[in-house]
């Protein structure tokens, strides 16, 4: 369970490096559209954990090693950003969110189901 003050940290870490990426750094990456899906951070504030979805590219992990080989320097532009808000500027981890991608497979599953309708009268049965 976070604590109030983990959470505004990572509301804070989410909005500055969305617009890291949207604006100072798009192109840097191929124009690719970079959402910041979640942010965790440690208890002490030292570690941010962000899961990335991305749009407008096909080598997703391709994409995600460029943001790890940058992340010095995106972290170097968030300190920019925030230095007079917090005392640590934490280090960012980077992981791909698969959560789009594994719900569009879950959703082509379930709607390439052939269930026949119930006939008039006809009840479902439950298995207790």
């Amino acid at each position: 369970m976070e604590s109030k003050r983990q959470q505004k940290f990572s509301r804070q870490i989410q909005k500055d490096l969305s617009e890291i990426f949207q604006k100072e750094m798009r192109s840097s990456f191929g124009n690719a559209f970079i959402t910041i899906t979640e942010v965790k951070v440690s208890p002490d504030l030292a570690i941010a954990r962000l899961y990335l979805s991305f749009m407008l590219t096909n080598d997703k992990a391709g994409l995600l090693h460029d943001i790890k080989e940058k992340s010095k320097q995106i972290r170097s532009i968030l300190a920019n950003k925030i230095r007079h808000q917090v005392r640590i500027i934490p280090e960012l981890e980077f992981f791909l969110d698969e959560t789009a991608e594994y719900a569009a497979k879950m959703d082509a599953l379930i709607s390439g189901l052939d269930i026949p309708p119930l006939k008039e009268g006809e009840k479902i049965e439950l298995d207790d």
